[in-house]
């Protein structure tokens, strides 16, 4: 026998199998020839993981002798690969549901409104987030700046709320330092032109020819003019109390008419004093009238304006009878009356016409309608001011 056939029967002995083989691939799978269909599945290798999970499959006991292969002859056909079983696969393992985290409690009074679950750090199907603040996401994800506040336009909101706070306390501490709680501008600009004002009314504006009014028991009653005074200052216009008690406003002007009644038994001298002070003096004075009743006092009338080849010729001051003064605080004005008989008897209990208006008095003044005229003309030349007063505005 030659060398060549010795070897040729000398058994080879392999390297021993390791217990646990590594993890190879399966060599690749020759293609099919075209027009041909698989005739059956790859063996399965036993390592190959299902689902994740290794398989371990437990091997039959070889017995003895098994790790030893004997050899095969060279120039043989190779052995047809048996498929091996393919082991069931493993049903997969579904897992429990996860039960909700509890939440807390809901706050108080919060409504049918309620918070959603906190959301994800990016979800991009969630564009907007009602409590978020930082305003919607963009297409990418992100939020946008559209409900941002810039610090630009929070230093500027800041600004004009101390600007808008230091007017105010300026406003307020000016006021508190000049002590000037009166009316505004618009107002002090009203009482100027009102004091000039009767420079360019017409006297029968100012005092009309013909006033009526209503006399006791509401009988309707009718005062014609009879003379009219120029304008002059107040001197001697008042008694000294009077003049004394009207100081504090000034008196610009002094501007005065006499009326008598339908049968000339009564006449009554109405006059306007245009006043200097402003609108607060005003309103003091008018108070301070009130409250003392200084136009009340019988120390306190004013003198009647006595027209020589009238009715009024004897109408001296012992023949007043009863009186109206009125401060007026829309304007810088005192409007007041004085009425008498005309026939020249003195009165010895002059009433103001308050008291002789009044129902059941029973003095003479009140008896013959005096108090009726010393209010009614007095009212009456108020309102003709006021008129006046509204025709020299709307010519402005």
């Amino acid at each position: 026998m030659s060398t060549e056939a010795e070897q040729t029967h000398i058994p080879r002995v392999p390297p021993p199998r390791p217990a646990h083989p590594p993890h190879t691939a399966p060599p690749p799978r020759p293609a099919a020839p075209p027009g041909t269909a698989a005739k059956a599945a790859p063996p399965v290798d036993p390592d190959t993981p299902i689902l994740g999970v290794p398989l371990r499959t437990p091997r039959a006991n070889p017995g003895p002798g098994a790790g030893i292969s004997r050899p095969r002859p060279t120039g043989l056909p190779p052995r047809p690969a048996t498929a091996r079983p393919a082991a069931p696969a493993a049903p997969p393992n579904p897992a429990p549901p996860v039960a909700p985290a509890p939440r807390g409690p809901q706050p108080g009074g919060f409504g049918p409104w309620r918070r959603p679950d906190p959301a994800p750090a990016h979800d991009p199907y969630d564009p907007y987030d009602p409590y978020d603040s930082t305003g919607p996401r963009d297409s990418t994800g992100a939020r946008g700046t559209a409900g941002r506040r810039g610090p630009g336009r929070v230093a500027a909101a800041a600004a004009c709320l101390v600007l808008g706070l230091g007017l105010l306390g300026g406003a307020a501490a000016g006021s508190w330092l000049t002590g000037d709680s009166g009316p505004r501008p618009a107002a002090a600009d009203g009482y100027a032109r009102a004091r000039t004002a009767w420079h360019s009314v017409p006297v029968d504006d100012l005092f009309p020819r013909t006033l009526r009014g209503h006399g006791p028991g509401g009988a309707d009653r009718t005062w014609t003019r009879i003379a009219v005074a120029p304008d002059s200052s107040c001197g001697g216009a008042f008694d000294p109390l009077l003049a004394k008690a009207l100081s504090p406003v000034g008196c610009k002007r002094l501007l005065r008419a006499t009326y008598t009644d339908a049968t000339s038994t009564s006449v009554t001298t109405v006059g306007l004093l245009v006043a200097k002070a402003g609108p607060g003096a005003m309103r003091g004075l008018s108070e301070r009238f009130d409250t003392e009743g200084l136009d009340e006092r019988a120390d306190l009338m004013p003198r009647p304006y006595a027209a020589k080849g009238t009715a009024a010729a004897d109408f001296g001051d012992a023949q007043r009878a009863s009186w109206r003064i009125k401060v007026l605080t829309d304007a810088p004005a005192v409007v007041y009356a004085v009425t008498g008989f005309a026939d020249g008897r003195k009165v010895t209990a002059p009433q103001p016409a308050g008291e002789a208006t009044r129902r059941g008095a029973t003095t003479a003044p009140a008896q013959a309608g005096l108090g009726h005229d010393a209010r009614g003309i007095a009212d009456e030349i108020e309102r003709a001011f006021h008129r006046a007063l509204a025709k020299t505005e709307a010519r402005r």
